[in-house]
């Protein structure tokens, strides 16, 4: 996957947005050096990147997030350190955002600066199988909450569609077409859909872009 300087990570609740900004700030600490990693997600305090602090320091990843994640107290305070993001240029930073509109409103304090260096690629990620994002509409009404919220513009889709550890590859086989109907219909590229690292080779050469992902803590994706 080629990268921007910024990569942006959206979504709603349970479309396994945390997961990948874990798998793809590892592959980016591969390619690139001074990376970040920035939890902006102040919603949901049981799935967040701080989970995977270890696997952040042994690939000599910058982990910013709440001093509250993975705490008793949970309250929207937002890291002063989330502005080394706009403010270091060298910096390569990957971004997991909280859940729908609400979560993306803390995007909107890094947007006018994200937007006017222009050097960044926000995806939207997609799970068939949510009951709030079930069609493509379903999609295209949460990505525009989202967008207003952030104030930034999508550049492509992430298709994540599972339904965990139950997922087989006629499941991910079947959401290939869903996502093709949400990029017809928002005009925008699938640039990866993901898969448990487990059913990879037997899906590799069947889906376009497949990408394998190695689960946070071994949760579900």
């Amino acid at each position: 996957m080629e990268f921007k300087r910024i990569t942006i990570l959206c979504g709603h609740y349970g479309s396994g947005k945390t997961n990948i900004a874990v798998n793809l700030a590892v592959e980016l600490s591969k390619q690139k050096n001074n990376v970040l990693a920035l939890d902006l997600d102040i919603v949901n305090p049981y799935f967040r990147t701080k989970d995977s602090a270890d696997t952040f320091s042994q690939n000599g990843i910058k982990l910013i997030a709440s001093q509250y994640a993975n705490s008793n107290v949970d309250i929207p305070a937002l890291p002063q350190e989330m502005y080394a993001v706009i403010d270091d240029k060298s910096a390569n930073a990957v971004i997991d955002v909280g859940g729908d509109d609400r979560g993306a409103l803390a995007l909107g304090r890094l947007a006018p600066s994200i937007n006017e260096e222009n050097n960044y690629n926000m995806f939207m990620v997609i799970n068939c199988f949510r009951p709030l994002t079930k069609t493509p509409n379903d999609v295209l009404e949460v990505m525009r909450e989202i967008e207003v919220a952030g104030k930034i513009k999508f550049t492509g889709l992430i298709n994540n569609s599972n339904l965990g550890r139950e997922t087989e590859s006629a499941d991910v086989l079947y959401s290939v077409k869903f996502a093709q109907e949400c990029s017809k219909l928002l005009n925008l590229p699938v640039v990866l859909t993901t898969v448990n690292q487990k059913l990879f080779a037997e899906l590799n050469g069947k889906i376009e872009n497949l990408y394998p992902l190695t689960l946070q803590n071994n949760n579900v994706i």
